[in-house]
Formats: C-alpha cells, sequence, structure tokens
C-alpha cells in the first residue's frame, strides 16, 4: 500500500478530503506528486504511519503561509486507510506532527474537519479548541454539502 491508495480508499469510503467521485488511484498519485514537490520545497512536512509493517496514515503540515504567519503550521489531509483505522494511528500521527511543530519553533497548528466526523472527536479528545462551524463549506465525494468545524491547537 502507498499514499496514494490511502487517499483514494478515503475519498472511496467517503472522506470529504477535497476529491469528488470517481476518484483513481491514478489522480490520487498525481496529487501526491504536487505534495512531495511542496515538501522537497520546504513548504510542507509530510508523516506516515505504518500498520502492520504497512504505510497506512499520513497527515501533513502547511508551512507556506505569509510573513506574518510563520509562527503556525496548517495541518492537512489526515488519512488513515480504512483497513487501519482503529489502530491509533491517527493519534501518533498527531503526536509525531505537534512534536516536530514545536521543534521547528511554531506555537499554534489550525485546521478543519468536517462537523459530526470521527476526526472531529478525536480533536477535542486531543485537546484541540473549536472555533466554530461553517455550514455546506465542503462536498461530500457524491456532492452533497457538508459542514466544517474550525480547531486549533497552542503549543506549549
Amino acid at each position: 500500500m502507498n499514499l496514494a491508495e490511502t487517499l483514494a480508499d478515503c475519498v472511496a469510503g467517503g472522506a470529504s478530503v477535497g476529491f469528488m467521485w470517481p476518484f483513481p488511484v491514478e489522480e490520487a498519485v498525481s496529487w501526491w506528486d504536487g505534495v512531495i514537490e511542496n515538501v522537497a520545497a520546504g513548504k510542507t512536512l509530510l508523516f506516515g504511519a505504518y500498520a502492520d509493517g504497512v504505510l497506512s496514515g499520513t497527515v501533513q503540515i502547511g508551512l507556506d503561509g505569509p510573513c506574518n504567519q510563520r509562527h503556525r503550521g496548517d495541518v492537512k489531509k489526515l488519512l488513515v486507510h480504512r483497513r487501519a483505522r482503529r489502530k491509533g494511528l491517527a493519534q501518533r500521527l498527531l503526536a509525531a506532527l505537534e512534536d516536530e511543530a514545536r521543534a521547528r519553533g511554531l506555537s499554534l497548528l489550525t485546521l478543519d474537519t468536517v462537523t459530526g466526523s470521527d476526526a472531529e472527536q478525536l480533536y477535542e479528545k486531543l485537546g484541540w479548541t473549536k472555533s466554530g462551524v461553517i455550514p455546506d463549506f465542503a462536498m461530500w465525494p457524491d456532492g452533497r454539502l457538508c459542514a466544517t468545524t474550525v480547531f486549533w491547537k497552542k503549543l506549549g
């Protein structure tokens, strides 16, 4: 399994992560090529997690904000393949992300997620603060609108 397969699996499972059905693995490969370019350029940090020796989860920090926002990072695309869920991968990915953000001197992280999702519950459990809900902010892969919850977390 690779990152493209994990992304395609999340979209196939109905995750609202920026892509619409149908979403073949080939499109996921192309999208990841852009992410890798941003990693190489220092604009993004990429984390991966393994379950049973297989790459099954990922998350990113966007570092390419304006000059007056270089103290913070945007958490992007927390993805865990459906076969590897409920094994603590998301929690481990976020812990590694927060540790690296602190090591790089970041003092604030922000993110958004689908309102009412398992991810929303995870962020609350891990001490993220809910900023608010934006109705009809994004779409499910089938085209239905969904609300988005915005979170932030101060790093100590």
